[in-house]
């Protein structure tokens, strides 16, 4: 009994110090890769004097790629939402053949390099396109940034919606049908506020992907700047100083829409 004893405080031991090593090691890694993320961001903060650094904030073209950046970039949210819920909702409950096919023509748009998309809409909507049959400048103008901002980032709210939509219990949704709701009545009332953490986590980096955009951006429409395009554009002519405090603005308007979220009670990674 004594050797079964001793044999089992020695397993027991043993696999302590082996749980222990391991918490250990998987803390290290993720401090390692948290400062990763980190010091950048942190380098960009301090990399200028406060007072150098509001003086360049307020300059003209920074302002002014930031307003542009945040109206195209709520444009292409919202147009994202209106087009990409019912096609995510229709891929969540619709069974067909070929509804790989159309999954995957959802997410090219995330694969490719931002630069290709940027050529496949210049040749669609361009001078050698639809550009020719119609007075609209689609190109070199905030609906060229639009087009393209929509285009690389209505991906994520559909993919994102699709999963929340997918989570939904179709028996709630077939229960408040039989006491009498119509189909739209249930998706008002129990699909959508069931899936809305989903779908506001598809809002979020929907706009986030947007307001960032550069690729695509930069080949429909070089001007008028949006903050990505600005950042490039500084930092060539000028050198990185210039480029930072328009990156810092972009930076904290990508902060600042995470923050929204937290603060308006809902999570939505959860």
């Amino acid at each position: 009994m004594s050797r079964r004893h001793s044999s089992r405080r020695w397993h027991r031991s043993s696999d302590a110090a082996v749980t222990t090593g391991l918490r250990g090691i998987t803390l290290v890694l993720a401090c390692v890769l948290l400062l990763y993320y980190l010091v950048p961001l942190v380098t960009l903060w301090v990399s200028q004097s406060p007072g150098e650094l509001l003086g360049n904030l307020t300059r003209d073209y920074v302002v002014t790629a930031a307003t542009n950046s945040v109206l195209a970039a709520s444009v292409s949210t919202m147009a994202a939402v209106v087009f990409g819920l019912p096609l995510a909702y229709w891929l969540s409950r619709t069974d067909f053949r070929g509804q790989n096919v159309v999954l995957t023509v959802v997410i090219l748009p995330l694969v490719l390099p931002p630069v290709v998309s940027g050529m496949l809409l210049l040749r669609v909507v361009g001078p050698a396109g639809i550009g020719t049959l119609v007075t609209i400048p689609f190109t070199r103008s905030l609906l060229g940034v639009v087009i393209a901002q929509l285009y690389v980032a209505s991906p994520f709210l559909v993919v994102t919606a699709k999963t929340a939509f997918d989570g939904v219990d179709r028996q709630l949704e077939a229960a408040s049908q039989s006491l009498g709701r119509g189909k739209l009545s249930t998706f008002r009332r129990v699909t959508l506020p069931l899936a809305k953490p989903g779908i506001i986590a598809g809002v979020t980096l929907t706009f986030a992907r947007a307001i960032g955009e550069f690729g695509a951006t930069l080949m429909m429409a070089y001007y008028p700047r949006t903050l990505p395009v600005q950042i490039w554009v500084s930092y060539l002519s000028t050198g990185l100083d210039a480029a930072l405090p328009v990156a810092l603005v972009l930076l904290t308007i990508a902060v600042g829409t995470v923050l929204l979220i937290y603060t308006v009670g809902t999570n939505p990674w959860q």
